[in-house]
């Protein structure tokens, strides 16, 4: 992960807090008349959100082993 967040970067993670607050709306929002089961709609949401502020600090970035890195420096040989 880098120190340094990128525009693009900074601008996912704003969409995911975006998406975390419709999430806790919609979670929050009082349940019609004989609803018995939750907001399925508010976990997509927050499963989203979690996915996207993932992505956007940097942690699904492919990182080398020690060993990859080793094997790639000396040519693939």
């Amino acid at each position: 992960m880098s120190e340094h967040f990128s525009y693009g970067a900074l601008i996912e993670l704003g969409a995911a807090l975006v998406i975390l607050a419709a999430g806790i709306w919609v979670y929050r929002r009082p349940k019609a008349e004989g609803d018995s089961y939750g907001s399925q709609g508010a976990v997509i949401l927050f499963v989203v959100a979690a996915i996207m502020a993932i992505h956007a600090i940097g942690a699904l970035e492919y990182h080398p082993s020690a060993a990859e890195a080793e094997y790639f420096r000396s040519g693939g040989r």
